[in-house]
């Protein structure tokens, strides 16, 4: 099978590529990194030295949106990983979003434009993250987590399988929803149990706790666990547990 690379791209000597792989104009490919089968990376990606990207994954996709979506339009720059990231098979990485050094992104996942996400992340199996999302560093995102659009999570955060985030109390209807659409905020060190639901415009303090199954209505305070639907104060995060103690 034929790989189809641009002259106009830069790949290092040292680079493994599998087979039947397309490489777009302007991409840069550091040394050390390894491209298996069928994989596509559009113009102007940037990947970093001893990479591992899986088969069938695309990086650096441009958007393509509908007449109703919220989303900003306009032109992109190309994707980033930096040194050391791994990419799963089938996993689709848009333009504009930049990942730092050892980010692990799992099999199926999906991160689109303009994301900012730090070093030492994990974005689980199947994990969605919307636009314009900033993921702080060493942050872990497990299976099937939805994290949606206009959302900011902070440093050492752990957010459990199947947590849902929603930046829209209207749900697509009126023109309001335009100026009230704000994702949540987690702070650092909070963690975040399977299967919890949080609602637009959340704040979610610094090393909270929130328990599985729980439905996040209001702010949950700094050091708090809260369980319950809706959630509601439970006690304090014990000592032991705090960031500051591990």
């Amino acid at each position: 099978m034929t790989n189809l690379i641009s002259g106009q791209s830069n790949i290092d000597a040292s680079v493994l590529l599998g087979e039947s792989i397309i490489v777009e104009e302007g991409v840069v490919i550091e040394a050390g990194t390894t491209i298996g089968n069928h994989v596509t990376i559009k113009t102007g990606t940037h990947i970093g030295k001893n990479c591992t990207i899986f088969d069938f994954a695309m990086l650096g996709k441009q958007p393509k949106l509908g007449k109703s979506s919220t989303a900003g339009g306009g032109g992109l720059s190309g994707l980033t990983l930096g040194d050391g990231c791994s990419v799963g098979s089938h996993t689709v990485l848009m333009a504009g979003t930049s990942f730092g050094v050892e980010c692990i992104i799992g099999d199926n996942a999906g991160v689109r434009e303009r994301c900012v996400i730090g070093d030492s992340v994990i974005v689980g199996r199947s994990v969605t993250v919307e636009n314009d999302t900033t993921i702080g560093s060493h942050t872990r995102i497990q299976s099937g987590a939805y994290v949606t659009a206009y959302v900011t999570v902070e440093e050492d955060v752990f957010i459990a399988p199947m947590v849902v985030m929603t930046n829209d109390n209207y749900m697509g209807r009126t023109e309001k929803r335009l100026t009230e659409m704000r994702g949540c905020t987690v702070r650092r060190g909070a963690r975040v149990g399977g299967g919890v639901h949080i609602l637009p415009g959340i704040e979610i303090g610094e090393d909270s706790f929130i328990a599985t199954g729980s439905v996040v209505t209001r702010d949950v305070e700094p050091r708090m666990l809260v369980m319950g639907v809706p959630a509601k104060p439970i006690r304090p995060v014990a000592e032991e547990e705090l960031l500051e103690n591990q």
